[in-house]
């Protein structure tokens, strides 16, 4: 009956729910981290791009000079000394002033031939200084970014070639490589599957789908293409008509196939004939694959509108 007569006690355990992954402290603190980093890697660099007078000069800027370095007479900031013990017209405080003050720096003969030579002095030259660094930092970093697009315009080339049907199969008349010119593709001959027809200047039909091809490709970027026209080393059978004239010819098809797909004027930059000049396979010059089409899209800066001005 005692057990019967005890009450029943119902114990609730509320569990507090943290901040959640939604809430947004993280992201002052990171901010504040960020800030402070770039803070930090501009103290850097302007450590770097100052000379030890510099350096010296700035910590003499920021040394506590109306602090008394003496701990004599009564301890106060003059050290015992009062403003007017030099009388009323002479130096008085100014006196006091120039003592406790810091000097500035002295050069000996060591350290003047340690100094290296333009280093610079003036505001204006460090000024110039600065910016020449953070010139040539852009322009290592206009580099990174050029390299990058060329090396994604390469792999969304092939990356169509796998998509395309019409162009799975012409995988094989096709090259893409990266050279100290730019992206260069080159669509060459097959052993009975021409670029061009014997003799003649215009694409086939194969021809014109990778141009066309390569064109949406090249559309996406701003470098200016350079084309040119290559032939194996056998001889021309059209008399005065040489390899010369039949490279420059099919390199000028190839530019206006170009132009038709998408590829504005101003982004041609040479269209030109090598002939059997520069063999794809030295080692067997009449092979089918020296004949060929070489599209060079190139690394550096494009081309301005007109009007416009740096």
């Amino acid at each position: 009956m005692a057990s019967k007569d005890q009450p029943i006690v119902i114990k609730k355990v509320v569990k507090g729910g943290g901040g959640g992954h939604h809430g947004g402290a993280w992201k002052v603190a990171y901010a504040d981290f960020v800030t402070a980093m770039m803070a930090f890697f501009l103290l850097m660099w302007l450590i770097n791009t100052t000379t030890p007078e510099q350096k010296r000069g700035i910590a003499d800027y920021f040394a506590p000079a109306s602090v008394s370095p003496a701990n004599s007479g009564s301890g106060a900031p003059l050290a015992g000394t009062a403003p007017g013990d030099d009388g009323v017209q002479g130096s008085g405080d100014s006196s006091m002033r120039q003592r406790l003050a810091p000097s500035a720096p002295q050069l000996n003969d060591r350290d003047r031939q340690q100094t290296p030579e333009g280093s610079p002095e003036s505001p204006d030259e460090i000024q110039e200084s600065a910016a020449q660094v953070m010139a040539s930092a852009m322009a290592e970093a206009q580099a990174r970014r050029d390299a990058a697009q060329l090396h994604s315009a390469a792999m969304s080339l092939r990356q169509a070639m796998q998509d395309m049907p019409e162009l799975a199969e012409l995988s094989n008349h096709i090259i893409v490589d990266e050279t100290p010119e730019g992206l260069r593709i080159q669509l060459i001959d097959q052993e009975g599957r021409p670029m061009f027809n014997p003799g003649a200047t215009e694409p086939t039909d194969r021809a014109i789908t990778l141009l066309r091809a390569v064109a949406r490709i090249a559309e996406r970027l701003p470098n200016r293409l350079s084309i040119a026209g290559h032939t194996d080393s056998a001889p021309s059978t059209g008399g005065s008509y040489t390899n010369w004239e039949l490279s420059s010819d099919r390199a000028n098809s190839a530019r206006r196939v170009l132009q038709t797909s998408g590829i504005s004027n101003d982004r041609i930059y040479e269209v030109r004939g090598k002939a059997g000049s520069e063999p794809l396979y030295p080692d067997d010059p009449y092979m089918p694959g020296n004949r060929r089409i070489s599209i060079v899209l190139l690394r550096e800066a494009p081309v301005l509108p007109r009007g416009h001005e740096l």
